[in-house]
């Protein structure tokens, strides 16, 4: 899932510091065309854009495909980014213009390299009856941002302790490691707890890190999350200690140093200056658009270019919306 509707800059902080910990609440948007799926959405805020090289973060359901219609995001492109797909319920299929197909499931990790430029789509499976997951961006630094595009797939194993469960999808944690390849070191990683479990975890003390809870209420740093919000902790501390709520709690553990470069996001592109942005959409409504200007009703019959084709997918392409009477400012 990707961020294909017109959320080009809308950034609302509600973020409330208490020992050094900052709780940022979500704000709902529609994703996709017709048939718009709400979610909710915590990163990137005003005040805040990135934890590490994590640019965006989605969290949606538990849905009722029945009612919701579930996720159908037909293809749309990326620049400068890789996109991090994780579900707790539900199947979606995958489709890449780099030849990719491929199947998104719980606590398996899909990681999709955008680099200089890929399209892509999303659609929930038929036989999803609930879809449940969390959409994240990662930011590709300036050195690699030109990069092929690529794909990764990996389900790692559980790993577990006294009250606690998980999965580390990206980095490492507690004594496991994933192997999906980054270009900036990063951690991602669900957890599990038990209702009132403290859970004291040892973390990179130069990274700053970002917890997302998806279930219940944790407490970090005294500040207490509940569902779909973020808890920021700065870098500094060599552990961080979540304690689970009456309900207990399950969360998504994100982190890595500092990015340190600024960037420029808007739609499903990340750059660097406003004129990158502007050619990275001409260059795909170029690619969307017939010989009289309308978009194409059929994603088969895209022109090829930076973007590329997704095969096999007559959803209608996604256009870009229309830039704002601004130039777009820069982030970090």
């Amino acid at each position: 899932m990707s961020n294909p509707e017109r959320d080009p800059d809308p950034l609302v902080c509600e973020g409330r510091p208490a020992a050094g910990v900052e709780l940022m609440t979500p704000r709902e948007v529609p994703l996709g065309g017709p048939r718009a799926m709400p979610v909710r959405r915590t990163l990137p805020q005003r005040e805040r854009s990135l934890i590490g090289a994590w640019c965006f973060l989605d969290h949606y359901g538990p849905d009722l495909v029945s009612e919701s219609g579930g996720m159908e995001v037909a293809p749309h492109p990326h620049t400068g980014l890789q996109t991090v797909s994780w579900l707790f319920t539900g199947e979606i299929e995958h489709r890449d213009s780099a030849g990719n197909v491929a199947m998104v499931r719980p606590q398996e990790v899909n990681l999709m390299t955008a680099g200089r430029g890929i399209s892509h789509s999303e659609v929930s499976t038929p036989g999803t009856s609930v879809l449940h997951g969390a959409q994240l961006w990662v930011a590709l630094p300036d050195a690699d941002r030109d990069t092929d595009p690529g794909f990764q797939h990996y389900a790692p194993a559980q790993i577990a302790g006294e009250g606690w469960r998980g999965h580390v999808f990206l980095g490492s944690l507690l004594g496991d490691t994933s192997p999906v390849t980054t270009f900036t070191p990063l951690l991602g990683a669900e957890l599990v707890l038990d209702p009132g479990r403290t859970l004291t975890v040892p973390v990179d003390e130069t990274h700053e890190h970002g917890v997302l809870v998806d279930l219940g209420s944790v407490s970090l740093g005294g500040v207490e999350a509940r569902v779909a919000d973020l808890a920021y902790a700065p870098p500094g501390a060599g552990e961080i200690t979540l304690v689970a709520g009456e309900e207990g709690a399950r969360v998504l553990v994100l982190g890595g140093p500092p990015f340190g470069e600024s960037i420029v996001m808007w739609w499903n592109f990340v750059g660097r200056t406003h004129d990158e942005i502007v050619a990275y959409r001409d260059a795909w409504q170029e690619q969307v658009t017939d010989a009289a200007g309308e978009v194409v009703e059929d994603s088969r019959l895209v022109t090829d270019g930076r973007f590329g084709v997704v095969p096999d997918q007559p959803l209608r392409p996604i256009p870009a919306p229309v830039l704002p009477n601004a130039r777009l400012r820069e982030r970090r």
